[in-house]
C-alpha cells in the first residue's frame, strides 16, 4: 500500500494557500521496487545532456544536483533513458545548431567512456536488451528541436547514425519543419512543405516523429502522413490542463491510438495539475499589479512582492494527480498506449510529490498497484510499449 504522510508544514502551506498540494511521503512496496527492478524500464525524456552542458556534474556517480545520476537511476530500476540532444529554439534563427547537437552526443558517449561498467549506447532494441543482461544502463538519444535538420534530408541521415532516434519536430518555437504549440505565430498552419518530406524520410529511415510540443494542426498533419506509429515523448493531457495545448486533447489521444503511437506521460506539476499550470501566469499578473500601484523600485512594491511570493508557494502536483493521467489515457484508447516520459533534468523545481528524480518510479508502480492495474499492464507501462 502506497503509504502517506502528511506533515504540519504541509498543513500550514495549506492553510496560506488554496492552492498549495498537500507534501505526501510516498514508500514503494517490495512488491512494487521489484517489478521497476526486474522489467524493462525506458524513460523516453530525461535533458541530462544539455544540463551537463551547462554546468558539468559528473553523473557516474551521485550527484548533489540535478534529478537523474547512476547510483539514483539504479535505485529506481531505470534501464534505458532517452537523453534529450535538447535544442533551444533560439538556435534556428542564429545557427550552430548543428554544432551544439554533435556535441550533447558527444558528452553521452563520453559518459559511457568514462563508465563502459555502467553505461552502454544502445541504437535498436536488442542492444537494449543485450545491455540489460550485462548488467548495462542503455543510453538511447532523442533530438528536442529539429532544428539541426536545417533543412536537408542529408542531416537526418547523419544524426541517425550518431544515434538519434526520435526527432520532437518544434520546441517553443516554430522553425522550418512544424509550428509550435507555444508560439502564436502559425507561420506554416501545421507542417511545412519540408516537414511533411521529413515525416516521410522519417518513416523511411527508421527514426520516430515526435508530436510532443508541435501545434494542434501539426499533429494532426503528421497523423494523416506517418505510416508508422508516432510518439509523444513527454506530454500530457489537456482534460487536466484546460487551454494548455502543449499537453493534448481526448480527440487527439484517440488520432494517436488510432496511429499505434504512445504517449509517455510527462511528470512536470505545470503539465499535470490545472493550479500549477496557471500559477507562473497568475503570480506575474499580482506582482505587475503591485509594481504599477507602489512603483516598481519602490521600497512598498518590494515588500508586497515579497509578500506574495512567501504567501503563494509553488502548488506542486502529486503522484496521485500524475495516475490520473495514466488512468484516463487507458480509459480512452488503452493501456498499450501508454508510457513514461518524465522530463527528468528538463522542468526544473516543478516536479510531483512523490516523483522528484529518477529514484521514484518504485512510487509510480505502487500508485499503479493500488489503482488495480496488473503486472502485465504495469510491465506495458514501464517499458513494453
Amino acid at each position: 500500500m502506497l503509504k502517506k504522510t502528511i506533515t504540519m508544514t504541509a498543513l500550514a502551506a495549506l492553510v496560506a494557500t488554496a492552492t498549495s498540494s498537500f507534501a505526501e511521503e510516498y514508500t514503494a512496496s517490495d512488491k512494487a521496487r521489484m517489478l521497476a527492478k526486474e522489467n524493462l524500464l525506458i524513460d523516453t525524456h530525461i535533458d541530462v545532456p544539455y544540463r551537463i552542458h551547462n554546468e558539468w556534474e559528473d553523473v557516474t556517480v551521485a550527484t548533489e544536483g540535478g534529478d537523474f545520476d547512476y547510483p539514483r537511476a539504479v535505485e529506481g530500476g531505470l534501464n534505458a533513458p532517452f537523453m534529450s540532444i535538447y535544442i533551444p529554439a533560439h538556435y534556428e534563427q542564429s545557427g550552430g545548431s548543428i554544432q551544439l547537437a554533435n556535441e550533447l552526443i558527444d558528452s553521452m558517449e563520453a559518459l559511457v567512456g568514462r563508465a563502459p561498467d555502467k553505461f552502454a549506447m544502445a541504437y535498436t532494441t536488442e542492444q537494449v536488451k543485450e545491455n540489460t543482461e550485462k548488467g548495462l544502463m542503455s543510453i538511447a538519444l532523442g533530438m528536442e528541436n529539429g532544428t539541426p535538420i536545417e533543412g536537408d534530408l542529408a542531416n537526418l541521415e547523419h544524426f541517425y547514425k550518431r544515434g538519434i532516434r526520435y526527432i520532437t519536430l518544434a520546441h517553443s518555437q516554430s522553425n522550418h519543419i512544424s509550428d509550435s504549440s507555444y508560439d502564436i505565430r502559425r507561420q506554416w498552419d501545421g507542417l511545412s512543405p519540408f516537414g511533411k518530406k521529413l515525416v516521410k524520410a522519417m518513416n523511411d529511415i527508421g527514426v520516430m516523429v515526435d508530436v510532443s510540443h508541435i501545434s494542434d494542426d501539426a499533429f494532426y498533419q503528421v497523423i494523416e502522413i506517418s505510416e508508422a506509429p508516432v510518439i509523444a515523448s513527454h506530454s500530457s493531457l489537456r482534460q487536466y490542463t484546460p487551454g494548455f495545448e502543449r499537453n493534448m486533447s481526448d480527440d487527439m489521444l484517440k488520432k494517436l491510438g488510432e496511429n499505434g503511437g504512445v504517449i509517455q506521460i510527462n511528470f512536470g506539476s505545470s503539465f499535470v495539475a490545472k493550479q500549477a499550470n496557471r500559477y507562473r501566469d497568475m503570480l506575474k499578473k499580482r506582482i505587475e499589479a503591485v509594481k504599477e500601484q507602489y512603483g516598481e523600485e519602490s521600497e512598498e512594491a518590494k515588500q508586497r512582492i515579497a509578500e506574495i511570493e512567501n504567501n503563494n508557494p509553488y502548488p506542486y502536483a502529486t503522484l496521485d494527480q500524475v495516475l490520473d493521467h495514466i488512468d484516463h489515457v487507458k480509459a480512452l484508447i488503452g493501456v498499450e498506449h501508454i508510457g513514461i516520459g518524465s522530463d527528468y533534468d528538463g522542468v526544473g523545481d516543478s516536479l510531483p510529490v512523490g516523483l522528484k528524480d529518477v529514484s521514484s518510479y518504485p512510487n509510480l508502480v505502487q500508485g499503479l498497484l493500488d489503482r488495480g492495474y496488473t503486472d502485465e499492464e504495469i510491465k506495458m507501462i514501464l517499458g513494453g510499449n
